[in-house]
């Protein structure tokens, strides 16, 4: 989904960071949300010196020379090039919070299946790009804290978080996730549904980006009865012929690029059965009086709710702000680090 960049600056030392595969957003003590960029770095072949980061290296996915090469430092995720994530996390801090000052307070979000290593892994880029403390907050209970679910109460609360690596299930109740499931399907495998569809039924090939415009302009999950009009979108892509080589055009439907998509949807409706199954019958009756909550960008996803709900039964709704649920949730816990460490929601340095 499209995202904006925004790019404000502060002068807080607490600072939030939904660091998302797709998407970083960095929230600012007192401030909100001052930062919203592209996780993307370009570096020169052979070097690890950034050329490039965020918004400026996104422009040229797909589109560099031998020379420059294009990347994403995190998949499903978590770390995959930690050099290329540690100047990530560096130069987006140093955006946001601009100037002199001392060493920074941060609030990470990390996916729920993190292994330790993992963990150490985001801990220590995190710390050698300007960090004085670091604390751990699992992505599901910041996008619940973001989208206002009451967590701290004896209640369930379930949410769905779609991002562009992972989905993150959770059923949340007095502060601690009770069941959870941490599934690699996202924003990014749905792109990559799309080109192995137009690929396979039309031998076109078409890169992600050209995936994610399709995706953004005619995806749906699900028919949506209260928008007819989705059924008739159709959208133009150009690619190159699979065999001629030759450049090629084609017209997708949005019952097309639905059918594309129902590998990964299909996959997420299970991770949410699973999550549910394991649930205590108790805080399945929360769940089942007051529905599921989705967030991320892939809660924008049309007809996603009507599926979900369709396949369970429960009432499905999309939080207000889908995008930024977690980083307004990091941002929550970084107002008050102490409650933070009381509620035993964040992981300190190391562990």
């Amino acid at each position: 989904m499209p995202q904006a960049s925004i790019n404000k600056t502060a002068s807080s030392r607490d600072i939030g960071i939904d660091l998302g595969t797709a998407n970083t957003l960095v929230y600012a003590r007192g401030h909100g949300i001052v930062l919203n960029e592209p996780s993307v770095v370009a570096v020169k072949a052979g070097t690890t010196a950034a050329l490039a980061v965020g918004t400026e290296a996104k422009e040229t996915i797909g589109r560099t020379p031998g020379s420059i090469t294009a990347i994403r430092p995190l998949k499903d995720g978590v770390i995959c090039d930690y050099e290329a994530a540690e100047e990530m996390i560096r130069h987006f801090v140093r955006k946001a919070v601009p100037g002199r000052r001392p060493r920074t307070r941060m609030v990470v979000c990390v996916p729920s299946g993190v292994t330790p290593v993992e963990r150490r892994a985001i801990v220590h880029a995190s710390t050698r790009a300007g960090a004085r403390t670091v604390h751990l907050i699992e992505e599901p209970m910041a996008a619940a804290i973001g989208a206002g679910l009451p967590v701290s109460e004896p209640r369930g609360s379930m949410v769905v978080d779609i991002g562009g690596g992972t989905t993150e299930v959770a059923v949340i109740s007095l502060g601690g996730i009770v069941t959870s499931r941490s599934l690699r399907v996202g924003g990014d495998r749905m792109d990559a549904a799309i080109m192995d569809f137009v690929r396979r039924e039309h031998g076109l090939l078409v890169g992600e980006r050209t995936a994610e415009d399709v995706k953004v302009a005619v995806g749906s999950a699900w028919p949506v009865p209260d928008r007819p009009e989705l059924e008739t979108l159709t959208f133009t892509v150009r690619g190159r012929e699979k065999v001629g080589g030759m450049p090629q055009t084609l017209s997708l439907t949005a019952p097309d690029v639905r059918a594309a998509l129902d590998e990964p949807v299909e996959a997420i409706v299970e991770a949410v059965r699973a999550t549910l199954e394991d649930c205590p019958p108790e805080l399945s009756g929360d769940v089942m009086e007051h529905g599921i909550v989705l967030t991320g960008g892939g809660a924008l996803l049309p007809g996603l709710d009507l599926r979900l709900a369709s396949a369970t039964g429960i009432p499905v709704f999309v939080a207000d702000d889908p995008l930024d649920c977690v980083a307004l949730g990091s941002g929550k816990c970084v107002e008050d680090l102490d409650a933070l460490a009381l509620m035993g929601l964040g992981s300190p340095p190391g562990r």
